[in-house]
């Protein structure tokens, strides 16, 4: 646990520290889940519930260069299955919460992999941030081989995207044919501009903040959008998003959808960021845009 003077988390703020300090203050929050304001009050209950559903599920524990991962995998009653979905959480969430969404995938036919990302979860370490999570997502994605589609919300849906783009220091591209992005942000420069307005970084503060995640991504922050990265790819895209998301804007499934070729758009209402991962409409586009894939036909 990084130490935090007492006034600063008292008034969640960190207004009243040297710009330089309280940059690297940021970083080290912004970089541990577990001290994210994104987390529910109740999140141990949420958490006991959800991982009841994991129950069936077959457990195996990869070893990456990051973190050992937790993964889960449900397996389908057909037999050949259709294919192998990897399916990604987002910041400060687990693999339990997906459970909703793997379900109807499996029932569909494919073999579903949901995993914790480093230092969430049950998976190893304390701390990660964004290229971290995206090495081990690409190690796991290696280790499950032949994936045929990612299913990823929020956040969940840059790092994908990052280790499929195998861009250094991924080890190389994925090939994904089809890629479903459940409210995710497109530019990680929205997320970090959010990540200061909490904490009440100043200018400088918020510049000295994103430089330290700039030293570990690789490459400036504005390079990091999902709309760059599809359009170095040639995976199909299915972008869903609620209308009225408090947490990210619906203004970004626009920016994905408009300059994205391959990408299709559905917009929701009244499901809000979290609770779209239970909203029926989200488990029908979804399954029929996957399977879409495997009965050989395109968009």
């Amino acid at each position: 646990m990084i130490w935090i003077a007492k006034s600063v988390w008292e008034e969640k703020s960190l207004s009243t520290m040297p710009f330089g300090i309280a940059g690297d203050m940021a970083f080290r929050i912004f970089c541990t889940p577990r001290l994210s304001h994104y987390r529910a009050p109740n999140q141990s209950a949420l958490v006991e519930r959800a991982r009841f559903h994991l129950r069936k599920a077959e457990w195996r524990r990869i070893t990456t260069p990051v973190a050992d991962i937790q993964t889960y995998t449900f397996h389908p009653e057909q037999s050949p299955s259709r294919g192998t979905i990897l399916v990604s959480h987002g910041w400060t969430s687990e693999a339990s919460f997906m459970t909703a969404i793997a379900e109807p995938i499996r029932r569909a036919g494919f073999r579903v992999v949901l995993f914790d990302l480093p230092a969430h979860g049950l998976s190893g370490g304390q701390s990660t941030h964004l290229v971290d999570c995206a090495r081990a997502t690409s190690f796991v994605a290696r280790v499950i081989g032949n994936l045929d589609a990612i299913v990823a919300h929020s956040f969940g849906g840059m790092i994908s995207l990052v280790a499929a783009e195998g861009l250094s220091p991924m080890p190389g591209p994925l090939d994904i044919p089809r890629v479903v992005l459940i409210a995710c942000p497109n530019r990680l420069s929205q997320v970090t501009s959010d990540f200061s307005r909490h904490w009440g970084l100043s200018q400088a503060g918020h510049r000295a903040f994103e430089h330290r995640l700039e030293r570990v991504g690789g490459r400036p922050i504005g390079q990091f959008t999902i709309v760059k990265i599809l359009q170095s790819m040639r995976s199909n895209v299915l972008v869903m998003h609620d209308r009225d998301d408090e947490d990210v804007s619906f203004e970004s499934a626009e920016e994905i959808a408009a300059c994205v070729d391959r990408a299709e758009l559905v917009e929701l209402r009244g499901f809000g960021h979290r609770n779209i991962l239970l909203a029926p409409p989200v488990m029908r586009f979804m399954v029929s845009f996957l399977v879409r894939g495997t009965n050989g036909v395109g968009g």
